[in-house]
């Protein structure tokens, strides 16, 4: 990995000419930068070579790393998606946008980027998955959307249109195909078996180019979601990895014991118990199989980047455009035998975290340390020339582009669920724990990591875990209960307490809970 960094005078000249604008480009109408933000849905961080993986196919996603400030550790808010996505695009905790577990609307009020720059000399689209609410139209200052999931009708705020469909769903009826749905839309399932022309990523890919080539002489902001690698765990690239080479995660045969969450371990059972895509992950056969398919998943997300990115300096904007890639969250995918999100540990946690800045250069700076989606908007801000420090709770990393410190060295992640009505809780059978959802619970978690990678996770109702990610990177022993690191426990729960108090998160929460298994 080429980890070289800048020196603080190369870095001041390379912010000051990006301050003053990029090179003219014939027939454009200003010099102000572009910004194309390219995310996916539940992408874990080791699925490219820059974190560690060379066994994915993914060369344009390697080739651009090579290019780009590359986050090397880099934190979602809450690993689940919308409040994930609140934080992206606005710059807030999910405490504070109200998006506390999936498919709550961001509240109208609430701005997102295009509305925090406030610049109309730029044209703004948003491409793919939104997940915040009225899914498949245009808000929040994007003016233009192509949209990709109908399956979210039923949560449209009042006064949406629930007969209108995506632009996704009229591109493949255009094609011919007939929805598979009662409903009149097409299934996810449908989607994964159709052939890769036909299927969600080229069809982003297709409106990305389309946008950048009509928009060639004007500034623009463009967001494309891909919902790949998410599941359905199925598309035209199930082949392309072998089962028998993929890599099985180091932590795969970990029994999570009863000092570990009880929710965890039902959500464990769940997946054993409802043969996921088909799989049977009571084997290691079954995990094999379903993570080849979903590194071809990433693989087919590779090929539609690719494209997008050499249409952008085709059409001679690559130096002129900031391009991020990240993800929401990531996927357990065979760690301690779990799949999906919802959990603490690092693997649904951390996320890719790429952004290649044109007056930096293409030459790899790599950030060490760790850093959370909370500095996302900070740091486009500043480097779209508007800073707004002290108005956003993250910070911008820019300054650290250039050797400079960090001005909050921990990072937080919060997991939350929205008020439910009070029920007398009784114990479940083990039936009913294999009917746990994947996206909610009745628990908050409150998590810190420190710069010497100690990671603290307190719970209000279940288990609390604590980690030494430098001994125990794949989190196979928790340390709460070992009555052995009392100092680090009282002190990172202070670091909790005080963050909560700065960022207003009224959620109470303090270590020593248990739950019975």
């Amino acid at each position: 990995m080429n980890s070289a960094s800048p020196t603080r005078r190369d870095f001041l000249k390379a912010t000051a000419a990006l301050a003053a604008g990029a090179p003219f480009i014939a027939g454009r109408k200003t010099d102000k930068l572009n910004l194309l933000f390219l995310w996916t849905d539940e992408q874990r961080a080791d699925t490219m070579a820059v974190y560690g993986n060379r066994k994915i196919h993914a060369p344009n996603l390697n080739r651009f790393a090579s290019e780009c400030v590359v986050i090397q550790n880099a934190y979602d808010s809450q690993p689940v998606c919308t409040p994930s996505r609140g934080t992206v695009m606005t710059g807030l905790w999910p405490h504070t946008t109200g998006c506390v577990e999936n498919n709550i609307p961001l509240p109208e009020s609430t701005a997102c980027f295009p509305e925090i720059l406030k610049d109309s000399d730029y044209h703004t689209g948003y491409f793919g998955k939104w997940h915040l609410g009225d899914e498949i139209f245009a808000q929040h200052g994007f003016e233009e959307r192509q949209s990709m999931e109908d399956g979210y009708k039923k949560y449209y705020r009042e006064g949406r249109d629930r007969n209108q469909r995506s632009t996704y769903c009229q591109f493949l009826k255009e094609l011919g195909y007939k929805p598979d749905q009662e409903s009149g839309d097409f299934s996810r399932g449908f989607c994964s078996r159709l052939p890769m022309e036909h299927c969600k990523p080229k069809f982003l890919e297709l409106k990305t180019c389309d946008f950048l080539q009509r928009h060639r002489n004007e500034p623009f902001i463009l967001y494309v979601n891909f919902l790949e690698p998410h599941m359905p765990f199925n598309g035209p690239l199930n082949n392309e990895h072998n089962p028998s080479e993929v890599t099985v995660p180091d932590n795969f045969a970990d029994p999570l014991e009863e000092d570990e969450p009880l929710r965890y371990r039902r959500l464990r059972e769940r997946y054993h118990q409802k043969r996921t895509e088909g799989q049977d992950l009571t084997t290691e056969a079954g995990w094999r199989r379903l993570i080849a398919n979903y590194w071809g998943l990433v693989t087919q997300v590779d090929r539609s980047v690719g494209a997008i990115l050499k249409k952008l300096e085709d059409l001679g904007l690559a130096e002129n455009t900031i391009v991020v890639f990240t993800s929401d969250h990531g996927d357990m995918m065979g760690s301690h035998q779990l799949l999906a999100k919802s959990v603490m540990y690092e693997e649904s946690v951390k996320v890719p975290w790429l952004m290649r800045i044109p007056k930096l250069g293409r030459k790899q700076r790599v950030l060490q340390g760790r850093f959370s989606h909370i500095d996302l908007v900070p740091t486009l801000l500043d480097l779209m020339g508007k800073p707004m420090e002290g108005a956003f709770p993250g910070q911008s990393l820019v300054p650290l582009m250039s050797g400079g410190k960090a001005a909050e060295d921990h990072v937080f992640i919060e997991w939350n669920h929205a008020p439910r009505p009070s029920k007398k809780k009784e114990k479940s059978s083990p039936e009913e724990a294999g009917t746990i959802s994947v996206d909610t619970s009745d628990d908050f978690i409150r998590t810190v990591i420190s710069p010497d990678s100690w990671k603290l996770c307190l719970n209000d109702k279940d288990k609390c875990q604590l980690f030494n990610l430098n001994n125990d990177p794949g989190e196979t022993t928790n340390l709460f209960y070992s009555g052995k690191h009392p100092d680090i426990i009282t002190n990172l729960t202070k670091k909790i307490h005080v963050w909560q108090k700065r960022v207003g998160d009224t959620v109470s929460i303090a270590p020593g809970q248990k739950t019975s298994a």
